[in-house]
């Protein structure tokens, strides 16, 4: 199908937007191609046409309609913090700059409705005041946007409480859109917000959302210092295990790895290892004994965001422990192996050993489907896609289930299973496969064009859900 833009762009009537190629480009990028050189590589002549911002649902709703009829493909971008390259236009189109829908729609004691354009440190300020917060979040907090966050993330900080963002009960429901010359408003609710949720918008134009909410603790953050990784680790695991003690965070670096983010300089130990923690305030002196208890020493400690560090401990994890790593050795790469329980610690173990030569480990807790799991690799200077495909092999053998962060493309990924259910889907909410297109990778040419697709993952299972292929 050929993309009449001109025809596009006089349907649009007077929503903004933008056509200047350097600006367009620019918004056309996220934080993919510091994260992964296989992804900057392949985003390197990519881009869409025209930059929209639609100012409400009915705009959105006159996008959708258009796009149909002028077969102009259309991406749904929050704030750009992806890094997985989930909102880079693979096939031209339209960018949809979604930051202006960015309301609360209803709050109602642990339960908030929102718009999709509403950053997620918003939300959290329009419902502390009852004693609410949302259950998990990205590194990127600050920044992000709810659906930014639903339609390409996948679990965060709180997730060593509460699960990812998949198991059942953690996205109560969510508001689509079709793309069709007359568009749907379609919602979801139950098991069917997956079909949207880590699509990375390929599915559905995500207007509102429906999200569970958590008592909104003092948090206390805690860096931990441990003489031997594999200490930091049991320990994690402890902690993690341990329900009495409400966390939001059980972050793990090996040495050197803390010498590679100056801001934690005054936390850190020399040759030691460290644990990134937040604890809910009235459980951080059972969670100190827990730290003696595994030889460990807490070398700083604030209130959430009053630490000396100058940021929010969650800001030292997750994606934002390569933003720090990358800042002063941009070579360095990882890839995500999911070590899980039972028996979690001791595969990690053998990959510790197995890896003691190329680089330091960086480990996050999280729940999935009700089991314990650690989520990381080492970090390591890049060389070539054999690389990451061995070192991903590695793990694998060592007990991990792998993920793939250096390809485009949803299946391939291996986060989100892709099945008949998740392709009839697809189809029916976009006919002339106008969402994101070539993301899904529903057509072999999107695999093949890929090469980070040939890492070789072999992709996560769930309760209830078929396993990537």
């Amino acid at each position: 199908m050929q993309a009449d833009l001109p025809a596009f762009l006089n349907a649009l009537a007077d929503i903004p937007a933008i056509t200047d190629p350097v600006l367009v480009r620019q918004r056309s990028r996220d934080m993919s191609g510091a994260f992964s050189p296989v992804l900057k590589r392949e985003a390197k002549d990519r881009s869409a046409d025209v930059l929209l911002r639609p100012r409400n649902r009915e705009d959105v709703l006159r996008i959708a309609a258009a796009a149909a009829r002028a077969k102009v493909p259309l991406i749904a971008r929050g704030a750009g913090t992806a890094n997985f390259g989930q909102g880079i236009p693979l096939r031209g189109g339209a960018l949809l700059d979604m930051t202006a829908l960015d309301s609360v729609v209803w709050h109602r004691g642990p339960v908030v409705r929102a718009e999709c354009g509403i950053r997620l440190i918003d939300l959290d300020a329009a419902t502390k005041p009852a004693g609410y917060e949302l259950r998990m979040h990205p590194s990127t907090r600050r920044a992000s946007t709810l659906g930014g966050y639903l339609g390409g993330g996948h679990a965060g900080v709180g997730s060593c409480q509460y699960g990812i963002l998949r198991d059942r009960g953690n996205i109560l429901a969510l508001q689509v859109v079709s793309v069709e010359e007359e568009p749907r408003i379609v919602e979801l609710r139950g098991p069917d917000v997956n079909l949207v949720h880590h699509a990375y918008g390929a599915n559905g134009l995500i207007l509102e959302a429906e999200m569970p909410l958590a008592p909104a603790w003092a948090w206390q953050e805690a860096m931990v210092c441990f003489p031997d990784f594999m200490q930091a680790v049991r320990f994690g695991h402890a902690l993690a295990v341990s329900d009495g003690i409400i966390k939001k965070l059980i972050c793990l670096h090996q040495w050197p790895l803390p010498s590679l983010i100056p801001p934690l300089a005054g936390a850190m130990r020399e040759g030691q290892h460290m644990a990134i923690c937040m604890v809910a305030a009235p459980f951080f002196e059972s969670f100190e004994s827990l730290a003696r208890d595994f030889g460990g020493t807490i070398t700083a400690t604030a209130a959430e965001g009053q630490g000396s560090y100058g940021a929010p401990a969650y800001e030292f994890a997750w994606g934002h422990t390569r933003f720090h790593v990358n800042k002063q050795d941009r070579s360095l790469v990882n890839c995500i192996g999911l070590y899980r329980d039972p028996g979690l610690v001791e595969s990690i173990a053998r990959s510790v050993k197995r890896f003691a030569g190329l680089g330091p480990f960086h480990l996050e807790a999280k729940r999935l489907d009700g089991t314990l799991s650690f989520q990381g690799s080492p970090l390591f200077r890049y060389e070539d896609e054999a690389q990451l495909a061995a070192v991903t092999a590695g793990m694998q053998e060592d007990g991990a289930i792998g993920a793939n962060n250096h390809t485009f493309l949803v299946r391939e990924n291996g986060m989100k299973p892709v099945d008949e259910t998740e392709i009839a889907f697809k189809r029916a909410m976009d006919p002339y496969n106008l969402l994101n297109p070539g993301k899904l990778a529903i057509d072999q040419a999107s695999v093949a064009a890929s090469a980070g697709a040939k890492i070789g993952a072999s992709g996560w299972t769930y309760a209830g859900a078929k396993a990537a292929e």
